[in-house]
């Protein structure tokens, strides 16, 4: 059986830290973020963000959350959006704590013109490589970007009654139902109380504060856990996630005295199947009475 370590993760060398800053230096002053004039605009970078992600308009709270920036800069800044006649706040028709920002015909004029220029500024950057390098190039990018995304999710241990915990589990529910030829039942889903305290937990992962998965651990005997629905929205598959999350469950079975995890999966479901294949999870013959498995896993875990 395969075994895992329950420790924590890689010390981040100082080699790494000073090339990430290194390159973050680079790029910023590169690409102009160190100029009031962004893009040979009249603003500074900040409001330009700001104007490009209201969009189609957005709640301010989302603007917060999804920037990470603190309430009294977005509204400092919005304010001064609103004042150049770019923006327009109003209340949610839904629901009267939210403000919504919204642009009006000059701020979508502006948005237009800065999408241009960024264009404009990406095509002279990658004109003076070749095809290859450039081909090099956004590859990279694509790599770095997922490998970023990945490093500012986290993954948090939440009560199995909380409302993103059944949220993530109602979403799966009904991802699995259009997965599986048969559909999918909610009621085979975990009970909070399996799933919280001495004996479960349940892990949620959010990326800019969104829960984007989620995964279960409970007790299935003596010195033994189960895994349960390991899953990740579609805009957060392909990052590496899913396996972080095992990582993580199985680190809470080994602090409960969890020596033993198994785990069931579907037929269809064969991208899981090979992740818990190369995590070291062993093929085992069945172990319960669920009607969606077809396939079966075990691991040994030490601490």
């Amino acid at each position: 059986m395969g075994t895992v370590s329950a420790g924590r993760a890689d010390h981040v060398s100082a080699d790494d830290v000073r090339a990430l800053r290194r390159f973050n230096r680079y790029f910023t002053r590169r690409i102009g973020v160190l100029d009031d004039h962004y893009l040979g605009q009249d603003r500074p970078l900040g409001e330009a963000r700001l104007l490009f992600e209201i969009g189609d308009g957005t709640s301010l709270r989302d603007l917060r959350v999804r920037l990470g920036l603190d309430a009294g800069y977005v509204s400092r800044l919005v304010k001064t959006l609103q004042a150049q006649g770019l923006v327009r706040v109003r209340v949610h028709s839904g629901d009267s704590r939210l403000r919504v920002a919204e642009l009006t015909d000059d701020g979508r004029a502006e948005v237009a013109e800065q999408n241009r220029r960024a264009d404009g500024f990406a095509e002279r950057l990658l004109g003076g490589l070749d095809a290859a390098q450039r081909g090099r190039l956004t590859a990279a990018v694509a790599v770095t970007e997922r490998l970023l995304r990945l490093a500012g999710i986290t993954v948090e241990v939440v009560d199995g009654a909380s409302r993103d915990a059944r949220a993530c589990l109602a979403a799966y529910a009904a991802d699995i139902d259009a997965r599986f030829p048969e559909g999918f039942d909610p009621a085979a889903l975990v009970r909070p109380a399996e799933v919280s305290g001495r004996t479960g937990a349940f892990v949620v992962a959010y990326e800019e504060g969104r829960p984007v998965g989620c995964g279960a651990l409970r007790r299935l005997a003596a010195g033994v856990g189960e895994i349960r629905h390991v899953w990740v929205r579609p805009q957060g598959r392909r990052l590496g996630l899913a396996r972080r999350m095992l990582v993580e469950l199985e680190r809470q079975a080994v602090a409960r005295g969890y020596g033993t995890v198994r785990l069931d999966t579907h037929a269809v479901l064969t991208e899981a199947q090979a992740m818990y294949r190369s995590c070291g999870y062993t093929e085992i013959p069945r172990y319960d009475d669920n009607v969606y498995a077809a396939h079966w896993f075990e691991k040994r875990l030490h601490p």
